[in-house]
């Protein structure tokens, strides 16, 4: 079986400022999330990846590179556009706390209740467009798999990865949100059951627990 390692990328300024991000926006990692990696790094030690992918936004960017320069074996990297941040329309750049005065019926929606999230007056992304754009490319990642049992790493982003790893593992959109969200330089690990065919199986969700320091509300969406 191929194994699925999925890492969000460090805490970023905006994080801590309690801004969306989305696909179009972006901010610098915070100097705590270099010795997060590092954690990260460390507890990856003697795991082997046939290959890294990473989504083309710099914050994600700069995470992969710094992951896999503290890894003791060199693992190509692609950059995959297809993991790419949600495009969250009007709301990238905002603040969570702006977003909720602006658009509450969308924000709760985008939260908690995704089967009844309607993007259309932010301009924004689908969980149903997500999905179709994210998950064909992680199918075409594990069918480059000749061996069916290499381990491969995908460092993406907090609300899109969510999504998908629940779509992956078989959960409904409705349900999509079920267990939370990921926290920055979080671990998620799923592995296929016949090749690139869907479902999945769930190994192991939003492991923290090599992460130093206290987790606090701005590290997890």
């Amino acid at each position: 079986m191929t194994r699925l390692y999925f890492i969000r990328h460090g805490k970023t300024q905006w994080n801590l400022e309690g801004r969306y991000q989305g696909a179009a926006g972006d901010s610098p990692l915070l100097p705590e999330s270099f010795v997060q990696i590092a954690a990260l790094a460390k507890y990856l030690d003697g795991t082997k990846f046939a290959h890294a992918y990473v989504s083309p936004l710099q914050r994600t960017r700069t995470t992969a590179q710094t992951l896999l320069k503290a890894l003791n074996h060199k693992v190509p990297l692609t950059v995959m556009p297809a993991l790419r941040e949600f495009n969250l329309g009007l709301m990238e750049g905002q603040t969570f706390v702006d977003v909720e005065a602006k658009w509450p019926k969308e924000l709760h929606a985008f939260r908690h209740d995704p089967a009844n999230y309607d993007p259309r007056a932010l301009h924004g992304e689908s969980f149903p467009q997500l999905l179709e754009r994210m998950t064909p490319a992680i199918q075409a990642a594990v069918a480059a798999d000749d061996t069916g049992k290499a381990n491969l790493l995908f460092i993406g982003h907090g609300a899109s990865l969510a999504a998908l790893i629940q779509h992956l593992v078989g959960t409904p959109i409705a349900d999509l949100r079920k267990d939370g969200g990921l926290t920055n330089s979080s671990l998620t690990i799923i592995e296929t059951v016949e090749g690139p065919k869907l479902p999945y199986k769930m190994v192991k969700w939003n492991d923290t627990h090599f992460l130093p320091g206290k987790r606090d509300a701005t590290d997890t969406i």
